[in-house]
C-alpha cells in the first residue's frame, strides 16, 4: 500500500500549490512554454513524492537474534571498528547509503530500550564519504535489547540538512516501527558485537524490516 510519510505531507502540499501557481502563470503569460512546464512539473511532484514514500513492512515477529535493516539503500561498508562514541571498543560497523531514490524511513531494527540517545551538529559531506560519520551532523542512538546492545548512527548528506529523530532515552524501541526520518540522501550506521554472523555482502541492496543484516548469538 502506498503511503507518504508524516514528514513528507506539507512538503508535498507546498509542491502541488507551488506547480499550480507556475503552470498558472506560463499559461496566462507565457503559453509556448506550457507542455514542457506541465512535463518539467510532474517530474518534480513525482520526485518529491517517491521520497517521501512510507511503504507498509511489518515485522510478524519480534525476533531480537534477528537484526533488520534500518533503511533502504546500498551497503557500502563492512568492517570491524573502533566505536568512540559510545563503547570504545571494537564493534563491527554495517553501513548503508540512502540514495534520494531510496525510502528515507529509518526503522528499529531490534527491539529494547533507547538507552542512549545524542545529536551532534557537523559538516555535510557526501554521505558514502567514510568521514561523514565522524564530520557530518548526525544522532547517535543504543538500544539495549537485554543481551546486546546495538548502535545506530542517522547521518546527514551533502544534499540532506535535517535529520528527524524520534527516540528518547527510556523509550521503549519496537523492531521494525519508525526511528526517524533523513531528508534527501544520508546514510544509516549500524554498530554490532564481533561475534554477529553478517548476513549481507558489500554492494546489496538493502530493504527496511526486510533484509536481514545479520543474526546475534
Amino acid at each position: 500500500m502506498f503511503r507518504f510519510h508524516k514528514e513528507g505531507i506539507s512538503v508535498v502540499l507546498s509542491t502541488l500549490v507551488f506547480a499550480g501557481i507556475f503552470l498558472f502563470i506560463v499559461l496566462r503569460w507565457f503559453p509556448p512554454l506550457y507542455g514542457i512546464s506541465c512535463a518539467v512539473m510532474f517530474l518534480l511532484i513525482f520526485f518529491v513524492a517517491q521520497f517521501f514514500r512510507n511503504p507498509v513492512r511489518t515485522i510478524s515477529e519480534e525476533n531480537n537474534k534477528i537484526v533488520y535493516a534500518p533503511a533502504d539503500g546500498k551497503i557500502v561498508v563492512i568492517e570491524q571498528t573502533e566505536e568512540s562514541e559510545y563503547f570504545h571498543d571494537k564493534r563491527i560497523q554495517v553501513s548503508i547509503f540512502m540514495s534520494p531514490l531510496d525510502v528515507h524511513v529509518n526503522r528499529y531494527p531490534v527491539s529494547g530500550i533507547v538507552e542512549y540517545f545524542k545529536y551532534h551538529a557537523g559538516s555535510f559531506l557526501p554521505a558514502w564519504n567514510p568521514k561523514s560519520s565522524i564530520a557530518n551532523e548526525r544522532t547517535t542512538i543504543v538500544v539495549d535489547t537485554g543481551e546486546n546492545k546495538i548502535l545506530l548512527r542517522q547521518i546527514a548528506g551533502a544534499m540532506a540538512r535535517r535529520i528527524i529523530v524520534y527516540s528518547k532515552i527510556g523509550a521503549r524501541a519496537v523492531q521494525g516501527e519508525d526511528l526517524g526520518f533523513i531528508r534527501f540522501g544520508s546514510r544509516v550506521d549500524i554498530f554490532l558485537p564481533l561475534d554477529a554472523q553478517i548476513n549481507v555482502s558489500l554492494g546489496e541492496k538493502s530493504v527496511g524490516n526486510e533484509t536481514v543484516i545479520a543474526r546475534l548469538s
